[in-house]
């Protein structure tokens, strides 16, 4: 039990973040004439902070904490968050049966955006408000969040980033890693109030543009519209999500190094290759896309397909999953080219989820000196990244992952294939541990999860929860339990 005291003491500040936002939400309520979410947001919220306050004072501070202490305080602050961040649609009611309330939340805080509402306008509005608010929070990571109120050594801050952050997301900093932490926390906080800010002047309610934002740019897709985006039918507001999407997509840190340059931090958005291949392998799918959708008489116009394929492709590789148009619908070109988008998806160090285009790149650039090594070229067989060579553990550390990955996809499949048609099941799979919310079939960006039955809502609950934690560290902290 005591290896877990650390744990429940960092779930107990998560859970004061949660409460938070909570009475955010319920101040929200309280100013729309008192709405029906009102009470169960503010009682909720004293349950969250109660219960937070004791595991703190419940428990010592640990000095010194290893890297697997850090993945058990990771993978329990999430579950703390979404066990807690349910009460409030429990309380309500409504379509929140059990299943479906703990579904919602997990979903916005692993910031999947996979629904079971199928009337969203139905909600108050502080429902509105705490449904996206579970997405903004878990979009910068509840454990990143964490770090910044806590207080101690160094050290906690250095094993709760390297336990949060992958390897990838933190190449491109040198620095401390607190201050890769507050650099992130920052970038995260401009882009949010800017792309607000920017939706408002297209005579947005700030309602409507507080909640798009937080929902772009934790690349979510919670919208407060049953048909998401397409309500609004504005070429500038998805022009403005577009680029709220991407910044969301890209490395924190990057965007940071790109506004205030240091001597220490060389690399920024313009001479970066992941960042590169993201955008370049966008616009490819974009330009892939629009062809199809225009050749195949889908769109009667140019300028028409090409501003569904650029709205469709830009919130699926950056696994938001917002939407303009029933993409169940399309050509399957189009719907192929999607599915891939919502497989390789953003960069690390971003919001996004998915593979990742760094390890996309890598795998790509491994396999280019394994065939050049097989035909005789010499001196070509070291991986190098921006600079950086990368290992042969680097490599087979990749390739683990992404075995995984595949392997979880087939299993999500298979059970939810139990009551769904295939394509249905697949792409939810695909969704659930990428983060991306929408597949095609029952699941496409005009359905929703609404027709899974209890244990598959289960079954994606976990997927979404190992894919936010990138897999292992929530591997490695179910083992812990059973060792001593």
């Amino acid at each position: 039990m005591k290896k877990w005291n650390t744990t429940i003491r960092y779930a107990g500040f998560s859970l004061i973040g949660v409460a938070l936002l909570m009475f955010v939400s319920a101040y929200i309520a309280f100013k729309n004439d008192m709405d029906d979410s009102f009470d169960p947001l503010v009682f909720s919220g004293m349950v969250s902070l109660l219960s937070g306050f004791f595991a703190i004072i419940g428990t010592k501070s640990q000095e010194k904490m290893t890297i697997e202490d850090g993945f058990r305080i990771v993978t329990g602050c999430w579950i703390a968050a979404c066990v807690f961040g349910a009460l409030p649609f429990l309380l309500y009611g409504g379509e929140f049966t059990v299943v479906n309330a703990f579904f919602e939340s997990v979903s916005g805080f692993t910031t999947t955006g996979a629904s079971i509402l199928n009337n969203i306008e139905a909600l108050p509005n502080g429902m509105q408000f705490w449904r996206i608010a579970t997405a903004w929070m878990g979009g910068i990571g509840i454990v990143t969040l964490v770090s910044l109120v806590i207080s101690g050594q160094h050290d906690r801050h250095s094993v709760l980033a390297s336990a949060e952050l992958s390897d990838l997301a933190k190449s491109y900093y040198g620095g401390r890693k607190k201050h890769f932490v507050y650099r992130m926390i920052v970038v995260y906080l401009i882009i949010t109030s800017v792309s607000a800010i920017a939706l408002r002047l297209t005579k947005m309610p700030w309602f409507d543009a507080t909640t798009l934002a937080m929902s772009a740019c934790s690349t979510c897709g919670f919208c407060t519209k049953n048909i998401s985006v397409a309500f609004y039918d504005n070429v500038a507001v998805e022009i403005i999500l577009i680029v709220a999407m991407l910044m969301g997509a890209t490395n924190f840190s990057l965007m940071f190094s790109t506004i205030w340059p240091d001597k220490r931090t060389r690399k920024n958005l313009f001479n970066t290759q992941v960042v590169r291949w993201f955008l370049a392998l966008v616009a490819i799918a974009i330009l892939g896309v629009t062809a199809n959708l225009y050749f195949s008489g889908y769109c009667a116009t140019f300028p028409r397909a090409l501003r569904l394929a650029a709205f469709q492709v830009c919130s699926l590789s950056t696994t938001t999953g917002f939407a303009t148009a029933d993409t169940n619908i399309w050509p399957t070109g189009s719907m192929g080219i999607l599915l891939l988008c919502s497989l390789v998806c953003g960069c690390s160090g971003s919001t996004s989820g998915g593979m990742k285009m760094d390890r996309f790149v890598i795998v790509v650039k491994s396999l280019k000196g394994l065939v050049n090594s097989l035909i005789g070229v010499k001196n070509v067989n070291r991986t190098k990244l921006d600079g950086q060579v990368k290992t042969e553990e680097n490599i087979t550390s990749i390739i683990a992952f992404m075995g995984m990955y595949v392997l979880i996809i087939a299993i999500g499949a298979l059970v939810f294939g139990i009551s769904m048609d295939f394509k249905t099941s697949i792409t939810a799979s695909i969704a659930c541990i990428g983060s991306v919310g929408p597949g095609f079939g029952e699941v496409s960006s005009m359905g929703n999860y609404a027709g899974f039955l209890g244990f598959q809502k289960v079954i994606a609950m976990l997927i979404m929860l190992l894919g936010r934690v990138e897999i292992f560290p929530m591997l490695i902290a179910v083992r812990s339990i059973f060792t001593r």
